[in-house]
Order: structure tokens, then sequence, then C-alpha cells
């Protein structure tokens, strides 16, 4: 069993600024060893543009890699990929990237995979259907799972993701809400390492219902199932209302929040840090944490671009990662 993590790091769109990022992570010691899983010339290329050394070497030993060297698993592009210009015929290689980043984990060869950020459309015009990420991860591993993004001042959860808000509220009922409750308290149970995971549940609803008076999902769908859980021993706060469940005195109290929708909860983590802020998908056999941003195309190769949500998603990795394997699971 390895005692230093091995992680899988996948650039994302390689017109993006997902290249030059791993550059500057190829720059730094971590605690674990990288393997980036990606086109050659295009990490030589963005490290030539913003000036930084990069030597990629075998995978076979990624603790021989210092600062400036990384080990690499080739996955070619079909054009040469150009900043700031997504090319629909390489959308084959970044879903390859993902693929075979995250099958080197389920095989045992890596424990957890960083991944950047993807151009959506791209990957579609390229004829191959996508929604997202944690999908794909889902699908391949076989297992269901829950987006929880994470900062340093608070961890969100979501009940439901990427969906329209007239559908949201036909999307929770009590079985995938009890759903998503198991993997978050697994996930903080296990790869946080917390005896006793606090969670507070926002309501749907204003005020979270309002006795009814706003609406019937917290008392029909969301009250009974908590206290279902709570007979189990599990410590849940909440339905609470959304608009004054983040005040800083009540998040003290919590280990992580479960939202109901995708933008009942997201504003306020990326107010509160969206430099540091991570996306992690729960629920797969390995660790996965994603840059919390996107492509940001009108920055490719300029050396602008700020790697610290990179950063913060190795080292947040690199931690879930060690427990994992300290724990033996």
């Amino acid at each position: 069993m390895r005692q230093r993590p091995r992680l899988a790091l996948v650039p994302g769109e390689p017109a993006g600024i997902g290249p030059e990022l791993v550059v500057r992570a190829a720059q730094r010691s971590w605690g674990a060893d990288l393997v980036v899983y990606g086109d050659r010339a295009t990490l030589l290329h963005a490290a030539e543009a913003i000036g930084q050394p990069l030597r990629l070497i075998s995978p076979n030993d990624p603790s021989a890699a210092g600062p400036g060297a990384l080990a690499h698993v080739e996955i070619p592009l079909t054009v040469r990929a150009a900043f700031g210009q997504p090319e629909p015929r390489n959308a084959r290689a970044t879903i390859g990237s993902l693929e075979t980043a995250a099958g080197a984990c389920l095989q045992g060869l890596c424990d957890g995979i960083v991944t950047g950020p993807v151009h959506k459309a791209a990957i579609n015009d390229g004829g191959i259907p996508y929604t997202g990420t944690t999908e794909l991860l889902a699908a391949q591993a076989g297992c269901e799972v829950v987006m929880m993004l994470a900062n340093d001042i608070v961890r969100v959860a979501l009940a439901t993701t990427h969906l329209p808000l007239r559908e949201v509220a036909d999307a929770i009922t009590a079985d995938s809400l009890e759903r998503t409750l198991r993997i978050l308290h697994a996930a903080l149970y296990h790869d946080f390492g917390i005896e006793a995971p606090r969670i507070a549940v926002l309501g749907l609803n204003p005020h979270a219902g309002e006795d009814g008076h706003l609406g019937r999902e917290e008392l029909d769908i969301v009250i009974p199932l908590l206290d279902g859980l709570r007979g189990e021993g599990w410590q849940l706060i909440g339905p609470l209302p959304a608009d004054t469940a983040f005040l800083p005195s009540k998040l003290r109290g919590f280990d992580a929040v479960l939202a109901m929708y995708h933008d009942q909860g997201l504003p306020v983590l990326k107010y509160s840090g969206f430099e540091h802020a991570v996306n992690l998908t729960l629920g797969l056999p390995y660790p996965r944490v994603a840059v919390d941003h996107g492509t940001a195309l009108e920055l490719a190769g300029r050396g602008v671009a700020d790697p610290s949500s990179l950063f913060a998603a190795i080292d947040t990795c690199t931690r879930l990662a060690r427990n994992r394997l300290h724990a033996g699971t």
C-alpha cells in the first residue's frame, strides 16, 4: 500500500487556462505524486508561453519528478490546440483524458483525480453528448454521486444540480434526498474524518415553507426524512430558511450545508471565497476534486490566470486520498 498518495491531474480544455495552470502546479512540491493526463505538445506550449520550465517524465515513477517536472501519460489531440480557440475535433481527447485518468483510479494506479475546466459546447459540438464531468465519472464508476463545493469557510452540497428552476421541486423526493444525505454523511465521516458530522439542511421554500403557508415540501418530505435519520443518531439541523442559514454565527455550528438547488447555496460560497473554492464529487470509489472556475479562454496563454483554485484542489484531493489510504478504503 502506498504511503504517499498518487493523484491523476487532468488539464481540461486544451485551448483554455487548464494546461498553464498545470504548468504552474509543476513548479511546486506537493504532498502527493502527480501524474498529468494530456497532450504533451499542449503542455509544453503552455509552459513556453508563460515562461516556466516543464519536463514530462515517465509515469512509472512519479515520485522522481521534482519542481519543474511532472509524470505524464500521453493523450494526443487530433489537431494542435490554439490559445482561446476550442476545437471540437479535440473533444474525444478531452473526454479521453478524463476517462483514462479516472480508469487509473478505478484500477488502483492512482488514489484520486484533480480535474481542470472543460468547454461543454466544444465537447458537444464534437459529437459527444456531455452534461458534466460529475455525471461522466459517475456513469463510468456505476455509482450515485453528490456534488459539493467547498472553501475555507463553508461546504455546500446540492440536492439537485443543473436543473431549470421549475423542475427542482418535482426532483426533490424523500428517496432522492435520503440518498444525497447518506452520501454526504459518509463522505464527511470517511473522507474528511469528521466523526459525528453536523449537516444543516435548507428548506426549498422561502422561510422553509413557513409551516405550510409557503409550500408543503418541508412538511411532507423534508421534516419526516430528517426526523427518521435523527433516529439513527445523525446530527441534522433544519430545514432552515436559506436567507439566514449562512450567517457566520450559524455556520460555525455546521460541518456542511445541503442546499436544495444550485443557486440557493453556491452564490454564498462563491462570494465568500471564489478563488480558493473547489468542486468535489462525493460517492465515487476515489476522491475527485475540480477547480471551481471555467476555461477563461480570453486569458489562455497570457500567464495571468490565477492558479489558486487548482492548488486548493490538489491540496484537498491529497488530504482526502491520504485519509482513504490510512483507513485502508
